[in-house]
């Protein structure tokens, strides 16, 4: 597993012109409001408040960028799905996301997170139709299995890649933010990923 050496806040963006030089390769961490992605990137770099975690759901308003040990770029885009916000809100949220995905040159994945013991939404639905017709790869990751016994998170795991489709198979991780459940092999398919491309 990749040794941390640094993780830091780079800039908050809301627009393609203001975001940072597309230099190395990018990670993007995208799920719906509250799923525990704040928690998620924190756990992978082994920082407590890399990324600020909320009580308020849909606090990250802005697409984050980050820098993981000068090599790698992690990138925290807006949760999206939360009934407390104005149709014209939602509407920017799903633009800025959208805008990134399609625009974002030296994106190499997503990170696509999903609440396990939430069936998919519409909009993670709609989200995965956009990393499909985009042709980004993507690793679904089910957070909060500790919340689960082992059974069930295997049993939640069934249905949720049902839900999601073909793609979702073989690639989607059970994560726990609090036991460090799945850091190990999330990192893994992000080196052999980031590896992979290297060597075309």
């Amino acid at each position: 597993m990749m040794k941390i050496t640094s993780a830091e806040f780079i800039k908050s963006a809301v627009w393609l012109p203001q975001y940072p030089p597309a230099i190395m390769p990018e990670i993007a961490f995208i799920g719906r409001s509250n799923v525990g992605k704040s928690s998620l990137m924190n756990a992978l770099v082994g920082r407590k408040q890399l990324a600020k975690t909320s009580q308020t759901p849909g606090r990250t308003q802005l697409v984050n960028f980050f820098t993981v040990n000068d090599s790698i770029s992690f990138v925290d885009l807006p949760g999206y799905g939360f009934a407390k916000v104005s149709r014209s809100v939602k509407k920017d949220w799903g633009d800025m996301i959208e805008t990134y995905l399609r625009e974002r040159k030296n994106l190499a994945m997503v990170v696509f997170i999903l609440d396990i013991r939430r069936d998919p939404s519409n909009d993670d639905l709609s989200l995965r139709d956009w990393l499909e017709y985009y042709r980004i790869p993507f690793t679904a990751v089910l957070t909060k299995s500790d919340k689960l016994s082992n059974n069930q998170a295997i049993g939640r795991k069934k249905i949720i890649e049902k839900l999601l489709g073909a793609n979702a198979q073989k690639k989607t991780i059970l994560f726990s933010a609090k036991t460090k459940k799945g850091r190990e092999d999330l990192w893994e398919i992000i080196e052999n990923h980031l590896s992979s491309l290297q060597s075309h």
